[in-house]
């Protein structure tokens, strides 16, 4: 494909009036050759790979951004998930290892390395159960380390067990991080059907199906649709309002298969996807709620949200798979509250609800995100959201996640602030009538009847 010189005129303009940004330029390592029996040594071993492989490519993007006069907001490395990396070890204690990807995090100057993970959907291996007890020291004593594990898929149903497992594990992390309003919890993601190649974070980690290094950019552009919407007459059909979404998502996919084209020619490196998520940031007009509210739901939250949204995330999806043969990872449209001003503005006017937003996780390409609820909370409460989470991702062969972040300290109605993409995040209350039976009944969810396709 031949990307014309008016794709990039109108691409600049969609950057100077609109927000647009690449999202992420992510370099997919495999370290499976940095396994070692001695803790130390692997540790050296994934600074040393890292530090190597990943030297060029903040200055890379750098320079893209200077030449194309595209901003890249996130430079980040995605590895192999380090239960398989340090299955060899007999260490109890694998946060040594958060430490030495935090340190190289550091030296090659990305935002955030992720893979700190384990997948569990169908059990859990002693190196699995380690990693697990390491997460809320590795999240603590690291800035950039990202975490992420796999209790369920369609294949092999949810694992109950290690969704208790996650539930203790994120009310662990976010006391031993209180002192930082919980953020710790804002790099742990708990998943359904976790894909390889996902360039965003938290939930990022380099597949087993992967080459050995992959370039994979995700763009983002919310503010473009956006924009684009607020243009149509307000008796335009749903029908032209899903037309208008589609050519945008393209233009703003061609604008991403460039970036991830030259990065992967200038670094020597495989290009592995682009994906086309819509990803929201803190600025008022770059939000996935104001585009349902542009197609015409009063509040983001009141009803017709969910039908405004599955007609948003259609529209993504057939307007960018026409602009690149590599689109991958997530791809759709992102919900996290706290990274989206008209979320985070629907919270606080009461239209939307912990409720609501599952709802919405159906049709989008995540799931609950960047989700703040009382710091009292108990594990029950916080097994029975995972669960349900989970279950919308395994009946409907869908990638769904969990990122929620227990306040310690704080009530419903109250704010976290982060700062950054990580944004502020207001305390929502949640349903407190989970019961304590459902919980500890442990076992796995059986995989559902649409998983037997061969």
């Amino acid at each position: 494909m031949q990307i014309s010189p008016k794709e990039v005129s109108e691409t600049l303009a969609m950057v100077a009036q609109q927000h647009l940004d690449i999202r992420t330029i992510t370099l997919g390592l495999s370290i499976r050759d940095c396994a070692h029996e001695e803790l130390k040594v692997s540790a050296q071993r994934i600074y040393d790979r890292l530090t190597s492989a990943a030297a060029r490519l903040v200055p890379c993007a750098e320079q893209l951004a200077r030449d194309f006069g595209i901003p890249i907001a996130n430079k980040r490395i995605a590895i192999t998930p380090i239960a398989e990396v340090c299955a060899a070890t007999q260490a109890e204690d694998l946060a040594p290892i958060a430490l030495a990807l935090d340190a190289a995090a550091a030296e090659v100057g990305v935002d955030f390395v992720g893979g700190f993970s384990a997948l569990v959907q169908k059990g859990a291996s002693r190196t699995d159960a380690k990693l697990i007890a390491s997460i809320p020291e590795a999240l603590a004593t690291t800035e950039r380390v990202c975490s992420s594990v796999s209790v369920a898929s369609t294949r092999a149903g949810i694992n109950m067990d290690a969704v208790l497992l996650m539930a203790q594990t994120i009310l662990k992390t976010a006391h031993r991080t209180a002192e930082r309003d919980s953020i710790g919890c804002a790099k742990l993601v708990v998943f359904a059907n976790a894909v390889e190649d996902n360039p965003f974070m938290a939930g990022a980690f380099h597949g087993s199906g992967e080459a050995d290094a992959v370039i994979n950019v995700g763009v983002s552009g919310p503010g473009v649709v956006c924009a684009v919407l607020n243009d149509l007459p307000p008796d335009a059909s749903l029908t032209q309002v899903a037309e208008a979404v589609k050519a945008t998502a393209f233009k703003i996919t061609r604008a991403g298969e460039l970036i991830a084209r030259e990065a992967s020619r200038r670094l020597g490196v495989q290009m592995g996807i682009l994906d086309l998520s819509l990803a929201p940031t803190p600025v008022a007009t770059d939000s996935v709620a104001r585009i349902l509210e542009a197609i015409g739901v009063g509040t983001c939250g009141g009803p017709g949200t969910t039908a405004a949204l599955a007609l948003l995330n259609d529209a993504v999806k057939k307007g960018g798979v026409m602009a690149s043969s590599s689109v991958g990872g997530l791809s759709g449209a992102f919900i996290p509250v706290s990274e989206d001003a008209g979320m985070i503005a629907s919270v606080e006017a009461g239209a939307l609800s912990l409720e609501k937003l599952e709802a919405m996780t159906s049709v989008c390409s995540v799931g609950l995100d960047m989700v703040a609820v009382p710091g009292d909370v108990d594990v029950e409460t916080i097994v029975g959201i995972i669960a349900d989470e989970m279950a919308i991702g395994v009946i409907n062969n869908k990638t769904t996640a969990v990122r929620l972040i227990p306040a310690v300290g704080h009530v419903a109605g109250e704010r976290l602030e982060f700062g950054g993409l990580l944004g502020s995040a207001p305390v929502m209350e949640v349903n407190r009538h989970a019961g304590t039976v459902f919980a500890h009944r442990g076992g796995r969810f059986p995989a559902p009847l649409n998983s037997l396709r061969n």
